[in-house]
């Protein structure tokens, strides 16, 4: 929450699924909301809160109506006993943003193929563009495999957990806010926090959609998913591509500044009416 007049005020207010489940969304520049406005609405990775947008809230929310999404189990939102399939957390995306139009939709890690889940089920009448941040969207090189993350998290959950957060950023963050993210994680149970890990797609589901996708996108990646963002680049020629060298996978906490003013070089030419 801001705690002064000269930074954008940031509100959360509560949304209710169709299956009745508790969601909490971060908001900000309501001002701007009407329909031929753009908005941009984000949406987190694995486990994490929409807290983490916050500087993305504060610097756009001055030209944007801007949204963070805290998905079920995750940041403030309802821990429920079900929906963890990308199916029904796509629906989650499509009943926030049922009442938007013109709409930048900005996925992180889980959160982008998810927004590509939400493409493929609902289509792209609302989007006016798309950001996929630092994922895995099924072009060569695959990635390497996963290892026995999933297999150390039912060893040791806390310890993968601290691990996991810490690793998520390049650049030293304060330890109150790694213990919160941490704390924030560990609400999420553990068998649903590894079916999100485990969407029974093949790769090709993920390509095939960002390919299909017509309007403007652009990919933001670290170097592990380079080759991947120039492969898309390559076969879907119209790609915007941006690599974050020296970012770790939170790229948007890591360079705030710069992801930021890319994001809004990206936004200016979508939100013409």
């Amino acid at each position: 929450m801001a705690a002064s007049c000269s930074v954008p005020r940031t509100s959360r207010r509560a949304f209710q699924t169709s299956d009745g489940v508790a969601l909490s969304v971060l908001e900000a520049g309501r001002e701007h909301s009407g329909d031929r406005y753009l908005k941009i609405v984000f949406v987190p990775g694995w486990s994490m809160p929409a807290a983490l947008w916050q500087k993305q809230l504060e610097a756009l929310s001055g030209s944007y109506h801007v949204l963070a999404i805290d998905p079920r189990g995750q940041g403030e939102s309802q821990v429920p006993p079900a929906g963890y399939t990308a199916e029904r957390r796509a629906r989650d995306i499509q009943e926030i943003l049922a009442p938007l139009s013109n709409v930048l939709l900005v996925g992180w890690s889980l959160g982008a193929i998810e927004s590509l889940q939400y493409v493929q089920m609902f289509g792209a009448d609302r989007l006016a563009g798309l950001v996929l941040v630092d994922s895995s969207v099924g072009e060569d090189p695959a990635p390497p495999p996963g290892g026995t993350f999933t297999e150390r998290l039912r060893e040791d959950r806390d310890k993968m957990l601290e691990e996991f957060v810490h690793a998520i950023f390049a650049k030293p963050r304060p330890n109150g806010e790694i213990d919160a993210l941490v704390r924030k994680a560990k609400q999420l149970p553990l068998e649903p926090s590894i079916a999100l890990l485990s969407y029974p797609f093949e790769r090709a589901h993920w390509r095939r959609i960002a390919h299909g996708f017509t309007k403007p996108l652009l990919y933001v990646v670290t170097p592990q998913f380079e080759a991947q963002a120039r492969s898309l680049q390559k076969n879907r020629p119209a790609t915007q591509i941006e690599i974050f060298r020296e970012a770790g996978h939170a790229l948007f906490v890591d360079e705030p500044e710069r992801f930021n003013s890319l994001l809004a070089r990206f936004a200016v030419h979508l939100a013409r009416p």
